[in-house]
């Protein structure tokens, strides 16, 4: 097995996790990673020579990620004005409030609870990857726990707004 591919096998899992976190489509964060990884194999000199290559293939799959999210949101503005309903999303019963309730926080917010509760990222890691002082991330962190914490309902706000859901 080359360095690659053993990369590749570690790293793909929890990183199209986060993406499904994200977009709340299996299929689309698949796509989305796969693509990202493509790209590194592409530039794997480079990139393997970085201090931290999957900071560089999660940059990648955030950033298409988020082309992806802007193109599905208008997709489905349309699919709803032409049909007048929103198709069924394929996601797991157990994972339907968490996935719908992502989506309707905003983006910088949704980011950054998923890089660091999904992702496990610590909050320096989480600003380095966003481009944002920590103190933001914090804040974001914060807000992003009420918004997630009021779509969620009473049953789970308390352990959304201190971070244990």
């Amino acid at each position: 097995m080359n360095d690659f591919e053993a990369f590749y096998r570690s790293r793909y899992g929890p990183l199209a996790a986060q993406l499904y976190a994200y977009l709340g489509d299996a299929a689309e964060a698949e796509d989305v990673v796969q693509e990202a990884f493509l790209r590194a194999w592409q530039r794997w000199d480079a990139v393997s020579g970085y201090e931290d290559p999957i900071a560089w293939v999660r940059k990648v799959a955030w950033n298409l990620a988020a082309s992806r999210w802007r193109h599905l949101l208008m997709a489905a503005r349309v699919r709803l004005r032409l049909l007048g309903r929103a198709d069924a999303e394929p996601v797991r019963p157990d994972h339907v409030a968490l996935v719908a309730g992502l989506q309707r926080i905003p983006d910088r917010h949704r980011r950054a609870l998923v890089l660091h509760y999904i992702a496990d990222l610590p909050v320096a890691e989480v600003a380095a990857q966003l481009d944002v002082p920590k103190g933001t991330v914090l804040s974001w962190l914060h807000r992003g726990r009420q918004e997630l914490a009021a779509h969620l309902g009473p049953a789970h706000q308390s352990s959304v707004e201190s971070g244990a859901a």
